[in-house]
């Protein structure tokens, strides 16, 4: 059992979609009026039918009221850390310290190249993400920033600094990325459960938390995202399908069993019907069970 005892969060993936700007404004509002965390977008920039996510982040900041926008996740090779980290603290200062920052090494470099940038892959990319997380975590807090290699370096004063400042978690699925994890980042952003399924979690978290142990980090301070892919009450060929006794129970194992304590989900049809499933029938109960399991214990 991996349960680090953070206070499970849940939040909704939002399409950045150029189509469906209606439906992303009606469902951004529709979960800050139900209570969730979290907004998330996607960052491929290189997809001509997506918006620039940063903007949409900010459209979004806007239209809301209490709930957090978030990168899931920023393309640090098309989004240099010096100007990611201005970008999240401005945004943090507008909108009341509503901004977590989810970022990547790059997935796609060919479409990275496609773009003007210098395309990573490999133990390159890994080591950039590396370097580009260090300059991020000085950069938001603002003030004098000398840092980086010889790959990329910054020398400059960062700011403004946000009330409060916004957490760096890294997407990551292979071994290099993930110690990277647990030397730098604040959280771990698990790709979709339909890439990374339970059974391979632990392996995941354990590389996580021995890479935090070696760098003289506590591994119960790293917090953990699973995207959850799948439709609730509805039968889908893509990820999680059930009514929502079935989402309950795999969300209370994935934070008693697998260590995580934030869900981002993506459903797959019906968006609106879908997101008041979730914050109605589920959200409510698998908080409500893990507070008894923790009890119990």
């Amino acid at each position: 059992m991996t349960d680090y005892g953070h206070e499970p969060t849940f939040g909704i993936s939002i399409d950045p979609s150029a189509n469906d700007l209606g439906e992303a404004f009606e469902l951004a509002r529709r979960a800050d009026e139900l209570g969730l965390d979290l907004l998330a977008v996607q960052d491929h920039a290189y997809q001509p039918g997506h918006l620039d996510a940063w903007t949409l982040l900010t459209y979004l900041a806007a239209a809301t009221e209490r709930i957090s926008v978030m990168t899931d996740v920023a393309d640090l090779q098309l989004r240099p850390p010096a100007m990611l980290a201005k970008a999240a603290s401005t945004l943090a200062v507008l909108s009341g310290g509503r901004v977590q920052l989810g970022v990547g090494g790059g997935p796609f470099p060919d479409a990275i190249a496609g773009m003007g940038a210098a395309a990573k892959a490999g133990r390159e990319m890994v080591d950039y993400a590396d370097v580009s997380i260090e300059i991020l975590t000085r950069a938001l807090r603002g003030g004098p920033v000398e840092a980086g290699n010889d790959q990329h370096r910054v020398a400059y004063v960062a700011g403004p600094r946000a009330a409060t400042i916004p957490p760096v978690w890294l997407g990551a699925q292979k071994p290099r990325m993930l110690r990277l994890v647990g030397r730098r980042a604040q959280g771990w952003i698990s790709p979709l459960n339909i890439y990374v399924p339970p059974e391979d979690v632990p392996d995941k978290q354990r590389i996580i938390d021995e890479a935090a142990v070696s760098a003289g980090r506590d591994p119960g301070g790293i917090r953990r995202i699973y995207n959850v892919i799948g439709a609730i009450g509805q039968p889908t060929r893509q990820g999680l399908s059930g009514d929502p006794d079935v989402w309950v129970d795999f969300l209370v194992r994935a934070v008693i069993e697998l260590g995580f304590d934030t869900f981002i989900f993506w459903p797959v049809a019906d968006a609106e019907r879908q997101i008041g499933l979730f914050a109605r029938d589920v959200v409510p109960a698998v908080r409500e069970r893990v507070a008894e399991m923790r009890r119990s214990l």
